[in-house]
């Protein structure tokens, strides 16, 4: 069966919910909540297998020519089976088609994001992300998340 990527809508909002919850739990990603994710749902691509989302990601445009991969999460059960690449590569191309050249994550995963073309670079040289979410993270002091960015020039 064939992953397929497409734009989330409104109604994938609870699911989104759901899978997000799981990797906040771990304390490994941010929590959204429900009425965030409606407000940024334009934001958000799903991963679909046998029309069951088995994953999300979005992409946050945090200034004139850098987006950020964020809420980028795989179902448990349908990890390591390409589906987290294929909505890198999805969520690449909407950056391409919004004509931004960087694109950058924090993330624990930096093989992950290596294996797809990120290097690691310093988180300091981004003063847009700093600034619009590190500023109310309860890690801010102490952020043990590798930045990892993407050229897509």
């Amino acid at each position: 069966m064939q992953t397929t990527c497409r734009k989330a809508t409104l109604e994938d909002v609870d699911t989104l919910y759901e899978l997000i919850k799981g990797y906040a739990e771990k304390g490994i990603m941010l929590p959204r909540s429900r009425e965030v994710l409606s407000r940024q749902i334009d934001t958000f691509f799903v991963a679909e297998l046998a029309d069951e989302i088995v994953g999300c990601g979005s992409l946050c445009k945090l200034g004139a020519d850098l987006v950020e991969i964020r809420s980028l999460g795989i179902s448990e059960g349908h990890k390591g089976q390409g589906i987290g690449s294929k909505l890198v590569d999805c969520l690449l191309d909407e950056a391409k088609r919004r004509d931004l050249p960087k694109v950058m994550a924090l993330t624990y995963e930096v093989n992950f994001f290596k294996k797809n073309g990120f290097e690691v670079v310093d988180k300091e040289i981004f003063p847009e992300k700093v600034w619009t979410d590190c500023v109310n993270c309860a890690k801010q002091h102490c952020c043990d998340e590798t930045a990892v960015l993407k050229m897509l020039n």
